[in-house]
């Protein structure tokens, strides 16, 4: 777990249910399909029916619990998921420590990660492959998938100085 900016903390599933989990103080996006959605929803099969209301985002006491797969093609990253994460982190980072993790931490959550450093703050160069070679040294374990990383190549520009 490395606090990327202050506040925010990228991770894996081992440092939230060993270092977060139950603690107060924290907010946590859980950005990854399995386990958090799927038990938030309580569906075995597998996935959640297109229908549900929480399909894409569930919200549980202090969590934010996305339907976010690590997918080959970036087609299949869903803009709306990592809106609400980006929205999540900046309406709760100023007062409280935000962990946002998936399982292994190397791919979509530090992607949530570097989308929020390009979006809401100027620690980042506005070009991607600059920008992508720094958050390496502030997060090293960055490495995404190809469709996580299509996703941040495709709409970068758009990220850029959201506020």
């Amino acid at each position: 777990m490395i606090e990327i900016h202050p506040n925010l903390f990228i991770g894996n599933e081992y440092d939230y249910e060993h270092q977060v989990r139950g603690q107060p103080g924290w907010r946590v996006v859980h950005a990854c399909k399995d386990p958090y959605h799927r038990q938030a929803l309580g569906y075995t099969g597998r996935a959640a029916s297109k229908d549900h209301p929480e399909y894409l985002i569930a919200r549980r006491d202090g969590r934010l619990i996305l339907n976010l797969i690590d997918p080959p093609n970036p087609d299949f990253v869903p803009k709306e998921i990592i809106d609400a994460a980006l929205d999540y982190i900046r309406a709760n980072t100023p007062d409280t420590r935000v962990l946002v993790h998936c399982n292994q931490g190397e791919s979509r959550s530090p992607a949530i990660g570097i989308l929020y450093l390009a979006a809401y703050t100027d620690r980042l160069p506005r070009n991607f492959l600059e920008a992508e070679a720094e958050y390496q040294r502030i997060y090293p374990p960055y490495n995404p998938g190809r469709g996580i990383r299509g996703f941040l190549i495709n709409n970068w520009e758009g990220y850029l100085g959201a506020e």
